[in-house]
């Protein structure tokens, strides 16, 4: 049996982590709830992506972990001004933010948490001066994500929410 040998440009990105840098590199993520922002400079031809899973540390949580979109995007600006860039200088896409869960109640408050994830993409990206260039947010269902360093091309695939599952029962014959 033949081993399955990952793409040696590919790399996944897990909820948390902030990747940058150039070449002939593609990053993949699977987003629900959470965002992804990419920031790709076309002169250059380098960029990076951020995964984050909320928007801002609560009280007490320690503020420079890449779980929190503004540490996030903190952390990708640093690394675009040590590649000796501004963040201006960028094209940024957003994407993620899903309502994951059917709910039958209706309630404003449910979909805080995905909200507040879009809003502080949307801020982060603005603060820093970067050009939005395309979003994909908000919704239902997940998203799968491939950005490829090399071009800017940010490929896309989206998952509605389902109604729910159905049970299939074992046939008796």
């Amino acid at each position: 049996m033949n081993a399955i040998v990952p793409n040696p440009n590919e790399l996944f990105l897990l909820p948390g982590q902030i990747w940058f840098g150039g070449g002939d590199i593609r990053v993949r993520t699977i987003l629900g709830s959470c965002v992804a922002i990419t920031f790709w400079h076309p002169e250059r031809r380098i960029g990076g992506m951020c995964h984050y899973m909320l928007a801002e540390p609560r009280c007490g949580t320690d503020a420079s972990d890449a779980r929190y979109g503004s540490e996030a995007v903190a952390q990708l600006v640093e690394a675009m001004r040590e590649a000796g860039t501004e963040p201006c200088e960028y094209e940024a896409k957003l994407f993620g933010g899903g309502r994951m869960f059917a709910s039958a109640s209706g309630r404003d408050g449910e979909h805080a948490l995905q909200r507040r994830n879009i809003e502080a993409a949307h801020a982060l990206v603005q603060a820093c001066g970067a050009q939005v260039r395309g979003e994909h947010l908000g919704g239902d269902g997940h998203r799968q994500l491939l950005f490829d360093v090399a071009d800017g091309d940010v490929w896309l695939r989206h998952w509605p929410l389902l109604g729910g599952f159905t049970r299939l029962r074992r046939s008796r014959d």
